[in-house]
């Protein structure tokens, strides 16, 4: 793809300015190279991904405080005797031969 026409098309564009080690930027123009894409649209990308990987982790969290809330908890101890008692059903179904 041409790296001066990758974001030709693309709306409602917005430049932010990044502040890295100098290795982090020395293997950004090394993997461009490499891909033949722009540092940009190499930094967008991976902006993408952690963004959504953050989000799906906050949510996740957010799940959890409102289980915690509205009392959807066990105990350590109740945990436990429900993992064994899983585990035990598990390995008692399978050892049927």
């Amino acid at each position: 793809m041409n790296q001066v026409n990758e974001y030709t098309n693309m709306p409602n564009r917005s430049v932010i300015s990044v502040h890295t080690k100098y290795e982090i930027s020395q293997r950004l123009g090394e993997l461009a190279t490499l891909t033949h894409r722009s540092k940009s649209f190499l930094a967008n990308e991976a902006i993408e991904r952690y963004l959504k990987e953050e989000e799906a982790f906050v949510m996740s969290v957010q799940k959890g405080q409102s289980d915690i809330a509205a009392g959807r908890v066990y105990t350590t101890d109740e945990m436990r005797k429900h993992l064994k008692k899983f585990v035990s059903k598990k390995t008692s179904s399978t050892n049927v031969s």
